[in-house]
This record gives structure tokens, C-alpha cells and sequence, in this order.
């Protein structure tokens, strides 16, 4: 499961699709959202769906980094909802967020010449990953989305991919118990039909958005 991914839509776009009030004062994401960078999420509070920008990843410092001086590492995929990171926080409908993207990407081809290619589903502007969110002291707002087995058309990059959400289904993740977490990530992924694969001659590490998305980018 790759660690990028992007949102080309407007605030506005995205605040209107989720149902979700704007924060106050202008929403801060970078387009091109790797773990450590700030994503756009919608949680819900006392009934309200709310959009704000937070980080992507938990920080984990294991002892030996704290021996070395390491900076803590950002976790910002949820695999092993049983690991000890996950447990406490997954049973609770408190901490379930809507991760708002329009495309993920994979790296493709041959080491050393790594290439992007980018996921979105068909008419889909807009699409919602399954994620976890959490106010931290010292770290503020964070998030991380949950994985499931890869469907055809991400498999050959990856055998993971987001757990994805119909508009449906929001409220059952919202709202649902531990039962409908595993239910959401073991079910079948979005079928590989549904899927738009924009292979790039892009290197991973360039930095580039997908060139459908020009069109996009040039309205926000």
C-alpha cells in the first residue's frame, strides 16, 4: 500500500459532498499528501460532520529510537487492527474519520526507476477512505486510513490497497461498532471495474499530480 495521495477538488467541493461545515479561517492540505503532511479529513461532533486539515500518521518512537535520538516515525496505514497501536482506539466511534482523496498512487516498474500511477474510481470526484483521527498532545490532529487486500486493478503495484467508501456507507462507519470495522476492511474491495488506472511516466519521486487532473487544478 503506497504512501501518497492527493486531493483535487475545492474545499468548498468537498465540504458539499461529506454534508460537512467549514472550519473558520482558510483550510490549509498539500496536494500531494505523504505521511507527515497535512490531508483534509470529516469527522463528526455532537451530531455535526465537520472538515478540517490534519497530519497523516501517528508518531511511533520505539525505545531504541528514543536511544538513538530518532525523530518518531509517522504510521499512516492501519493493517493489524489487533496491534497494540490500534486496539484501544478502533473500538470507538469517536475516533472515525471520512479521509478525503480523489486519487492514491502506487510506485510502478523497476527499482531505481519508479514510476507513478495513480487510482480514482469512476464518477467519483470525490471518494472517502475508512480512517482513524485523534487530537495528540504535542502532535495535534492526525490521522490514519485503513487497508484491505488489493483488488485486480491495484494488485499488480500492490496487494493492499484503501479501504474505500460508497456514500452509503458513511454513516455506518461513522457510527458502526468493531464488528462493522472488520466487516468494512474484509469485505470485497470496490470491484477493479470501477476503477480509473492512469499509468505515468512519472518519476516517484517528481513530485507531478495526475495529468487528468490538470483541468482541476487550474479552477482551484
Amino acid at each position: 500500500m503506497s504512501r501518497l495521495h492527493t486531493t483535487l477538488a475545492s474545499v468548498g467541493e468537498v465540504a458539499t459532498h461529506y454534508g460537512a461545515a467549514l472550519p473558520q479561517g482558510p483550510v490549509h492540505f498539500a496536494r500531494e499528501t505523504t505521511e507527515g503532511a497535512d490531508g483534509l479529513v470529516v469527522f463528526e461532533s455532537r451530531g455535526r460532520r465537520l472538515l478540517r486539515s490534519m497530519g497523516w500518521g501517528f508518531p511511533r518512537l520505539t525505545r531504541e529510537m528514543r536511544e538513538h535520538g530518532d525523530d518518531p516515525q509517522r504510521l499512516g496505514l492501519v493493517g493489524d487492527l489487533t496491534n497494540p497501536m490500534w486496539e484501544h482506539m478502533v473500538v470507538d466511534p469517536r475516533y472515525r474519520c471520512l479521509i478525503v482523496l480523489t486519487h492514491f498512487a502506487n510506485p510502478d516498474g523497476a527499482p531505481g526507476h519508479k514510476t507513478r500511477t495513480w487510482f480514482s474510481v469512476k464518477h467519483a470526484p470525490v471518494m472517502a477512505w475508512a480512517g482513524f483521527c485523534r487530537n495528540l498532545p504535542d502532535y495535534g490532529p492526525v490521522y490514519a486510513g485503513m487497508t484491505m487486500v488489493a483488488n485486480a486493478a491495484v494488485m499488480p503495484t500492490n496487494d493492499r490497497m484503501p479501504v474505500l467508501l460508497d456514500p452509503h456507507d458513511y454513516d455506518a462507519w461513522l457510527h458502526g461498532g468493531i464488528r462493522d470495522v472488520i466487516g468494512f476492511q474484509h469485505r470485497a474491495p470496490f470491484a477493479a471495474e470501477r476503477m480509473v488506472v492512469e499509468h505515468t511516466d512519472d518519476l516517484w519521486r517528481s513530485g507531478k499530480l495526475p495529468a487528468t487532473a490538470q483541468p482541476q487544478l487550474a479552477l482551484l
